[in-house]
């Protein structure tokens, strides 16, 4: 029984014990600005400096990352979220709208559709790389800021892709095309999910929704929820193959790349799920475990 006693199994012991751990964790959460601090932002300096002031322990701050990083943490850009945001009406959508949806959708063999819009910008979009130290990466731009808009749907169930360029405005007309082209390309019911903006809600979409009742479902999203939208991470991920790092002397170099990448997801529906289970993990959005 002796030799199933724990032992320490050697090398150095922590610094922190594990309530001190705990301690700095609910610390962490808390923020900056509860313990204190001018900045909203942590970094290794400051919570070298938090570590020390709480319990004595001066860690060199290349070793707070590693702590960091054991203790559940990583590096991570903020987000911004609207104050306008109404929590009931977002828990109420996630827990009851969107799973009778689901059974609605599969009662009539119908396709869920995530829609949304983004514009590809002519000067192209900037991202990481690897490069030599002390020589920043430079991409040419033109500084034309004429921008490609496109109007974008993916299936809940099978990851397919709908999209659909203009060189316009986003307005009323083109959203309805859109939609158009979308029923031509189908037989089945849609069920529409999309945000608020003035051409989803404009009186001649509302008229153009109800005379396709038969064929499309609307389901407005709460207000200032994009992160209840699945397609902004395909957003996201077309902007890193089409625009990233690239320069565009021309318009039309610039729909071409983006076309290419709207083509690649298309004929890729299996990507297109996995990028959805992604933005799912990422964004916490419990939207598979609700279906």
């Amino acid at each position: 029984m002796d030799s199933l006693v724990y032992r320490h199994g050697g090398g150095r012991r922590p610094k922190l014990t594990p309530t001190q751990r705990k301690r700095l964790v609910a610390l962490l959460e808390a923020g900056p600005l509860v313990v204190g601090l001018e900045t909203a932002c942590w970094n290794s300096v400051l919570i070298r400096v938090l570590i020390w002031r709480e319990f004595g322990v001066l860690y060199n701050r290349h070793y707070v990352c590693t702590l960091l990083h054991s203790l559940g943490f990583s590096f991570q850009k903020a987000r911004f979220v609207s104050d306008h945001l109404d929590a009931a009406k977002r828990l109420t959508w996630l827990q009851a709208q969107w799973p009778a949806l689901v059974r609605a959708a599969k009662r009539c063999k119908g396709l869920i559709l995530f829609e949304d819009e983004a514009s590809f910008a002519q000067w192209g979009s900037l991202s990481y790389t690897w490069a030599r130290r002390g020589h920043q990466p430079e991409v040419p731009t033109s500084g034309k800021r004429k921008g490609y808009k496109v109007f974008g749907a993916i299936e809940y169930f099978s990851g397919r892709l709908f999209s659909q360029g203009i060189e316009g405005r986003f307005n009323s007309d083109s959203y309805q095309a859109f939609l158009q082209m979308i029923m031509a390309q189908t037989t089945e019911h849609l069920f529409l999910i999309h945000d608020g903006a003035r051409y989803h809600t404009s009186a001649s979409t509302t008229a153009f929704l109800a005379a396709h009742k038969a064929r499309i479902t609307e389901y407005p999203l709460p207000s200032y929820s994009p992160d209840y939208n699945p397609i902004e991470y395909l957003w996201k991920k077309t902007k890193q193959r089409a625009t990233h790092n690239k320069y565009f002397k021309e318009f039309a170099e610039l729909t071409v790349s983006v076309e290419k990448a709207l083509a690649y997801f298309a004929t890729h529906p299996d990507t297109v799920l996995g990028l959805f289970g992604r933005y799912c993990e990422e964004s916490g959005l419990a939207l598979q475990q609700a279906a």
